[in-house]
């Protein structure tokens, strides 16, 4: 497989995190970053040996030495940037939530099909071993009948009003930030479908969703209990109940290397898969690039259905919400 030549718009944090997990892989190369920042892509090149900086994201889309991009920019600038790149003919993994609503998302997925281009969202839990592990199990039927998923994501940062989990001009709020994650777990362990939704949400005074509080109702009497908040704290654990036992994850479930199988009437298990935290992403860009390689147009892990479906989701919760971003009206 030939390397896969990277570029990145927007190199913030996230970004950091991308460059260090292809560090880590055998394949692949970082040759470019952009940022609109003075001096931020500069500041991003000399911290990762990158070869090459553009300070505006149409000259790094037009480098014809460029097979992908990443797309870690803010959510509201998802859509723009991701078609920017399907113009220019460069596949795509882009950070959650993908876009900010599901007509966007329908418009990419179209785009991508006409150009003949790879795109995949960038759900980095899902190809985790931990979570390919559980999800083995429980198609195996480890804890009998799977009945209920619990998943939290509440954290409380030290955050003005401004920040971008706040700010609504920045598609800000729980939702989109953290409630996409217990969500995914839903929809990883029963399929992104649910027959029903009720919801409860604690609107904040910047005009967005601070913390929510989700039911999903399945068939045959399966249900997922979800909860996030961007303004108290909480376990941010995963647990899977079943007939014959039940799972369970560490803190920050999202992110998990391990999770420890309680079998009904047996012994406890835990399953270990460590990784480095600064390389946490390797496994979707391994994924990605082996796709790429194969000729395929998008993930079977992260299919671009699921990544609408989720977005359906959500566009249903700030629709009976009243939550409409400023560029949505």
């Amino acid at each position: 497989m030939k390397d896969i030549q990277w570029g990145i718009l927007g190199c913030g944090g996230i970004a950091n995190t991308f460059a260090a997990s292809l560090q880590a892989l055998e394949t692949g190369n970082l040759l470019a970053g952009a940022s609109r920042s003075p001096g931020r892509a500069q500041a991003f090149a000399d911290k990762h040996g990158m070869e090459r900086v553009y300070t505006d994201y149409e000259s790094l889309v037009s480098d014809p030495d460029i097979d992908a991009v990443y797309i870690a920019t803010t959510h509201n600038f998802h859509y723009e940037n991701a078609k920017l790149c399907l113009n220019h003919g460069k596949h795509i993994l882009c950070e959650k939530p993908f876009t900010v609503n599901a007509r966007q998302m329908r418009e990419l997925i179209d785009l991508a099909q006409e150009k003949g281009l790879f795109m995949m969202e960038a759900f980095w839990t899902r190809f985790l071993p931990a979570i390919g592990k559980m999800k083995k199990l429980l198609d195996e039927g480890a804890i009998g009948k799977v009945t209920t998923v619990y998943a939290d994501f509440s954290v409380n940062p030290e955050c003005d009003n401004t920040h971008r989990l706040k700010n609504k001009a920045l598609a800000g709020g729980a939702l989109l930030d953290l409630g996409v994650y217990p969500i995914n777990m839903a929809a990883i362990v029963f399929g992104a479908h649910p027959d029903n939704i009720d919801s409860s949400v604690i609107m904040g005074e910047t005009g967005v969703d601070f913390s929510h509080f989700l039911r999903f109702e399945y068939s045959e009497g399966r249900r997922a209990i979800l909860s996030s908040s961007a303004i108290e704290s909480g376990p941010s654990q995963a647990t899977i109940q079943g007939s014959h036992g039940y799972i369970q994850t560490p803190p920050f479930f999202h992110g998990t290397t391990e999770f420890t199988l309680y079998p009904k009437g047996g012994t406890p298990r835990t399953f270990d898969f460590p990784c480095p935290h600064e390389q946490k992403f390797k496994y979707e860009i391994d994924h990605c690039m082996k796709a790429i390689a194969a000729g395929k147009k998008e993930s079977d892990i992260m299919p671009l259905s699921e990544t609408l479906a989720v977005m359906e989701i959500m566009d249903s919760l700030r629709a009976e919400w009243g939550l409409v971003y400023p560029f949505e009206e």
